[in-house]
């Protein structure tokens, strides 16, 4: 069975080219469609694909409604083959326009890869994402040591992520000169932070109480005063490793180097929620957390607003759409509370919403 197509290869090299270089798209997407790329080449025994009929997008769609996921065993996630599917989609209607293909594939036979409505909106329903609460992540902090400079690292890791909601990315390579304590606040540069889109964009401390912001600041200064790092050192260092008493390799102290990816870092959050007795929750659920907290706090659409640009959401329906979802029970308490409240809550609510708009519209806003 043939497991290459040179001519394919080109083709597919061009299109990676024109992704990044036309369309802009990032490493991340250029790999999850070269994935489905391989997908279906396997799946059609590497045929050239000059000669791509829609029959075989068909036998493809057919293939993966069959196929298990490898970590689960269970079928592929509706959501696991829209992407795929649409990856595939597009990548044929490109090629229909290129030379040497023009001739062969008509832009019509694109949708065949196209899934049912019902299937689309399965693939795209929001579904609640599991979060920590604040008392859950308070109790990680209060359990986790603080001894060795690897140790205070982690729990100062923790502690930054759920007052700034940064993404993993972002934590993997943060450096001390993007934080300003005095102002509490943490500067995302994209010029060498990794942010999502390279978006740059300041995260003032969220209110989140306890002691999250106390163990940070003490990191700050144990980096600086005792340890006498600079600007230009890691936050978040990655671990360096030595050989250890017995002869073998083991975590011997910090680098000054920042991690080259974020995979370290989920480590240390599932193996202090794990120590903590709590089940895992990863970097990007703090972010969840914080919305939540959000929808408590705030209580204007210009606080909220504020609220979700200090998350780096260029508009407050991301944050809606994305991170804001009512959990059952809350969902209940809300539409039963609304039953109770008195024509004089009804007038009090107006009369509030009312001045608000005026002091917007004189604003000019």
């Amino acid at each position: 069975m043939a497991k290459h197509n040179a001519a394919n290869t080109r083709i597919k090299r061009e299109y990676f080219d024109f992704l990044k270089e036309a369309q802009r798209r990032d490493e991340a997407s250029i790999d999850q469609v070269a994935k489905a790329l391989a997908r279906f080449e396997t799946a059609t025994c590497f045929k050239d694909f000059k000669k791509f009929h829609r029959e075989q997008a068909k036998a493809f769609k057919r293939q993966l409604d069959t196929e298990k996921n490898a970590r689960t065993g269970k079928p592929l996630a509706r959501a696991t083959v829209h992407s795929t599917l649409s990856a595939l989609r597009a990548f044929f209607i490109w090629l229909a326009g290129q030379p040497g293909y023009k001739s062969k594939i008509a832009y019509a036979d694109a949708d065949y890869f196209n899934l049912s409505e019902k299937d689309v909106r399965i693939a795209k329903a929001t579904r609640q994402k599991p979060a920590p609460t604040l008392e859950q992540v308070r109790h990680v902090l209060a359990t986790m040591p603080a001894v060795t400079d690897i140790e205070k690292r982690n729990r100062a890791l923790i502690a930054f992520a759920i007052l700034t909601g940064a993404r993993d990315g972002a934590l993997a390579s943060l450096k001390l000169k993007h934080v300003n304590l005095a102002e509490g606040v943490v500067f995302q540069d994209a010029r060498n932070v990794n942010t999502k889109a390279s978006k740059s964009f300041s995260t003032w401390f969220f209110p989140v109480g306890g002691n999250a912001l106390a163990i940070f600041t003490e990191w700050c200064q144990h980096l600086r005063e005792v340890l006498h790092w600079g600007d230009d050192d890691p936050l978040f260092p990655k671990t360096q490793m030595g050989l250890g008493e017995t002869g073998g390799f083991q975590a011997v102290g910090l680098c000054r180097e920042c991690w080259s990816n974020a995979g370290p870092i989920r480590t240390i959050f599932k193996d202090a929620f794990t120590a903590a007795g709590l089940p895992y929750f990863n970097p990007h659920s703090f972010r969840n957390t914080l919305v939540l907290l959000g929808q408590q706090k705030c209580t204007t659409v210009e606080t909220f607003k504020a609220w979700s640009q200090n998350l780096g959401h260029e508009g407050v329906l991301t944050t809606f759409s994305s991170y804001g979802y009512l959990s059952p029970q809350k969902q209940a308490d809300l539409i039963r509370n609304l039953g109770k409240e008195t024509p004089a809550d009804d007038e009090a609510r107006l009369a509030a919403i009312v001045q608000e708009t005026v002091r917007k519209y004189a604003a000019g806003k």
